[in-house]
């Protein structure tokens, strides 16, 4: 087991009601499981993410803390949130890493592995 050692997992969905597909505008949720499965307790302080488009369009989001907070999530615990995020095309992916930070003030970063965002797939 590393000291510092995050385990994510992340599940997306297309939401409906806010997109303007006639508009280019695709709207999806994302939720995000983060398990420190570490030896030290890690506070998230920042988040990195490259956002792209189905026309490789790619745009980077930084920023403090993740939907307004900073958790600090002990070894075992679990941290999950959920928020989301607009296309001008129909699929695209997310990818990116956070920031955390130990109580000794030591920095690391945990990947976020690429996931998918897409309208679902329909058989008509």
């Amino acid at each position: 087991m590393s000291t510092y050692d995050m385990d994510i997992s992340t599940t997306s969905r297309y939401l409906d009601e806010p997109s303007e597909p006639d508009r280019s505008n695709y709207v999806f949720s994302y939720s995000v499981s983060i398990k420190n499965t570490g030896q030290v307790a890690a506070q998230l302080i920042a988040r990195h993410w490259v956002i792209t488009d189905a026309n490789n369009h790619i745009e980077e989001v930084r920023g403090l803390g993740v939907v307004g907070r900073q958790p600090l999530i002990k070894p075992g615990e679990v941290f999950e949130y959920t928020s989301g995020t607009a296309l001008p095309t129909p699929q695209g992916s997310m990818r990116g890493a956070f920031l955390c930070i130990t109580e000794n003030a030591e920095q690391f970063e945990v990947s976020i592995p690429e996931f998918t965002l897409s309208l679902p797939r329909t058989l008509h």
